[in-house]
């Protein structure tokens, strides 16, 4: 919390200071072990109910707005409570305040170190809230059984991530338990109560709304996200194991419903998933968090297997918005499509039109890739065509039946008398 300070002792000083005040208190010591194998104990400090509304004004916060004290934490070692100062700091990546180191009598000046880079966080400070209760049945002053507190809870509400809620994982919990809890996140979430004073017009609102505000347009479906932090130091097999069994066992807290929307013009199938009412999960590991900090490629969302930046990985391109931007692109190529098509008719036509040649009867148009048609003059259209073929039709029958009455009528002569015997005769 003191990123600029060179030594642990100017911490305690300030801590010594603030118990005497009464702001803070200590009831314990933790211990931690550096990377080189050195066993680290150190005095634990935490806030005061007076001291907690000290450092909202501080802030400028509302004191129920900073979350609880945590404090029993460090009568029993505050093993997760470090966790969380930890994820926290993590999250801020808060850079170290330049200093000036006391020179002593004689000494020689150290140079000046150089400034530390670190990736951008997710703050600042005042944006977060610690040991937040969410109560699935009662109040928030007093949360009824079955309820959840989160770790930590980020609140931006003119950002592109409004309201993050955070769950620092430190493997004291198995994963049904963490399946559970995600559960329970979600019931809090679904929990509604019903509208009050003057300007509102009955109905209910979700009770978390109460609290927090965000754009009306952000999670209208969806509820806010949770970010799972693992923290406790394990083989990468066994990490991806147990973080692959929470998912499996809160599949349906975060999924969603998919829909098919049918097959398109195109032949492809495609549709949208729901995620109406379920609450997106997206998981890290500490070490992770701390080099890249929030914004870096750390993230997991659950249901998917590829690390994410914090914006894609909280991004739906498979919801109902998704599906509906493909399919106004799917319309507009239909569209030009058909445009198209309707060009190169109409340009057909107009080379057709251009080629044709008149009628010698009547004089209409007679294209050159009609039947009978020529461009040449003398050429006739298909009516005139059928006409003529239909008036040749009806002279040769003509003709067929003057040349059998004048045949008859040759046998009904002198010889008439010889014909008429023969067929008595048979």
């Amino acid at each position: 919390m003191c990123p600029g300070t060179a030594d642990a002792a100017t911490v305690r000083g300030g801590c010594k200071d603030l118990e005497a005040g009464g702001l803070v208190v200590s009831a314990g010591r933790a211990t931690r072990v550096e990377p080189d194998g050195r066993r680290i104990t150190e005095k634990l400090w935490s806030l005061t109910p007076a001291g907690l509304e000290a450092a909202a004004v501080v802030l400028d916060r509302v004191a129920r707005e900073m979350g609880g004290t945590a404090k029993a934490a460090a009568a029993s070692g505050a093993k997760h409570a470090v966790k969380v100062t930890d994820t926290l700091a993590a999250f801020l990546q808060t850079p170290p305040e330049p200093t000036v180191p006391v020179v002593r009598r004689g000494a020689v000046p150290a140079p000046a170190a150089a400034p530390v880079e670190r990736p951008p966080g997710l703050g600042p400070i005042a944006a977060w809230s610690t040991e937040v209760p969410l109560p699935v049945t009662w109040s928030f002053a007093a949360p009824g059984r079955g309820s959840v507190r989160a770790d930590m809870v980020f609140t931006a509400p003119h950002t592109a991530l409004p309201l993050l809620f955070v769950e620092v994982d430190n493997g004291m919990e198995s994963p049904p338990i963490l399946a559970e809890k995600i559960a329970r996140y979600r019931r809090f979430l679904a929990r509604s109560v019903p509208q009050t004073g003057r300007a509102t017009v009955g109905g209910d609102v979700a009770l978390w709304r109460t609290v927090w505000t965000t754009p009306a347009a952000k999670y209208r479906d969806a509820h806010p996200p949770l970010a799972i932090v693992f923290t406790k130091k394990m083989a990468p097999a066994a990490m991806e194991t147990r973080i692959r069994e929470a998912e499996r066992l809160s599949v349906q807290e975060w999924r969603g419903h998919w829909h098919t929307a049918g097959t398109h013009s195109d032949g492809t199938k495609d549709g949208y998933r729901d995620y109406t009412g379920v609450v997106p999960v997206i998981v890290t590991v500490l070490d992770l968090l701390e080099e890249h900090g929030p914004h870096g490629p750390i993230w997991r969302r659950y249901g998917r297997r590829i690390h994410e930046t914090l914006a894609d990985a909280l991004a739906n391109p498979d919801d109902y918005h998704a599906y509906s931007v493909r399919e106004e692109k799917r319309r507009a190529a239909d569209e030009a499509e058909r445009q198209r098509e309707e060009r190169e008719h109409q340009e057909e036509r107009q080379r057709r039109d251009a080629a044709a040649g008149r009628c010698r009867e009547c004089g209409r148009k007679v294209y050159p890739d009609d039947a009978q048609g020529t461009k040449a003059a003398g050429g006739l259209c298909d009516i005139c065509r059928h006409r003529a073929d239909h008036d040749a039709e009806q002279a040769r029958e003509l003709a067929e039946r003057q040349a059998a009455a004048e045949a008859d009528a040759r046998l009904d002569g002198p010889l008439g008398w010889i014909r008429a015997l023969r067929s008595g005769g048979r």
